[in-house]
């Protein structure tokens, strides 16, 4: 992947003060070759001066952030028909399936098993391996895992990695997509139900994937994954007396499911760039979540990741714990895991301590 340079925010960063050090490293096979602390695609080196960021720097970050908003543009205000109906009738139907007739403990099971799979494969497929490479797996297994992150319907493979690899160019710029300088309704969701000038930059950030043709394939068709699922399931339901029928593991196993997944992820966009602690005194609103990352399986420990993005590990402190990361360990000792990239957390003695 090309690495990009901040694109804007000198003024903001260059007088910043620095309060933390991470030293990124590739584990197992490549641990003799240590990569550059700072090397990641967006954002400068790091080193520390302590933990926690003050009160002055977080002020300085944030009045920056929001002071350059502008309205937009009249071309994007109006709301895109297709992904609000979609979005609308995906919030119904999730709505429908916790009525008590739909209820049953074999729908509860699909439903957690599905989330599992969906959630891992947004963050270990799509996120971690595919946007920022940040370890090598087998064909094979990339591809599956990407195949159930694009179960989360949160758009094809080629197009969710530009886009993300789009935010950390430019995170909580004016031209970030969910920047969060235009407010935690846009960050979140509102967003992705506008046309957004992102979304004509990503060939320029996915040249790697581009020439995959099962991605291409994933990128036209995400969608129609959930048809075999629902059809599958719906059969299973009327065949087995489940209560609540087909329709029942049917509403749990998709919009109850997407509903869930979808809110989980938009909370990593909006609610950890406005809640939480931060490690690192990256330019931008980046915070640590524990409970976002309790829910999205360690992608809440997000100010850690935007310091460095190429890292697999995201939870670097003792207590930040990461469900994806403890996968990925998993897949380490099966050998299906290589050239594992890890920013380890160090605390330095703060210069005011040392003089």
């Amino acid at each position: 992947m090309r690495r990009a340079r901040p694109a804007g925010g000198e003024g903001v960063t260059s007088s910043l003060p620095t309060i933390a050090r991470v030293d990124l490293v590739a584990a197992s096979d490549t641990a003799k070759a240590p990569l550059q602390p700072g090397n990641s695609p967006s954002l400068p080196r790091l080193h520390s001066q302590g933990v926690h960021a003050s009160d002055h720097l977080e002020e300085a970050i944030r009045s920056a952030v929001r002071s350059r908003r502008a309205p937009l543009p009249p071309k994007q205000r109006p709301y895109k028909f297709g992904t609000t109906g979609f979005m609308l009738v995906m919030h119904v139907g999730a709505v429908a399936a916790l009525l008590p007739r739909f209820w049953s403990w074999q729908a509860l099971v699909v439903m957690a098993v599905l989330y599992w799979m969906t959630v891992l494969g947004v963050t270990l497929g799509l996120h971690r391996l595919l946007a920022h490479r940040s370890f090598v797996a087998p064909k094979w297994l990339e591809r599956t895992l990407v195949l159930m992150g694009s179960l989360a319907c949160q758009s094809g493979p080629i197009e969710w990695v530009g886009l993300h690899r789009h935010h950390h160019k430019y995170s909580d710029q004016p031209n970030d997509h969910h920047d969060a300088g235009r407010g935690l309704w846009w960050s979140h969701s509102d967003w992705m139900l506008h046309d957004i000038p992102a979304v004509q930059q990503v060939e320029r950030f996915t040249g790697d994937l581009q020439r995959d043709s099962f991605y291409r394939w994933l990128d036209r068709w995400f969608l129609l994954l959930q048809l075999p699922l629902g059809a599958a399931l719906w059969w299973y339901g009327q065949h087995s007396g489940v209560p609540g029928g087909g329709l029942g593991l049917v509403l749990w196993a998709i919009p109850l499911r997407l509903v869930v997944v979808y809110h989980v992820t938009w909370l990593v966009n909006s609610a950890t760039h406005a809640f939480g602690y931060r490690n690192f005194d990256s330019p931008d609103l980046s915070r640590n979540c524990w409970w976002v990352a309790i829910l999205s399986f360690g992608e809440g420990w997000h100010n850690n990741h935007h310091a460095h993005p190429s890292s697999a590990r995201h939870g670097l402190r003792w207590f930040e714990f990461d469900i994806t990361w403890q996968h990925i360990r998993l897949l380490q000792w099966l050998g299906l895991a290589r050239r594992v990239r890890v920013a380890r957390y160090e605390p330095a003695v703060s210069a005011a301590a040392s003089s």
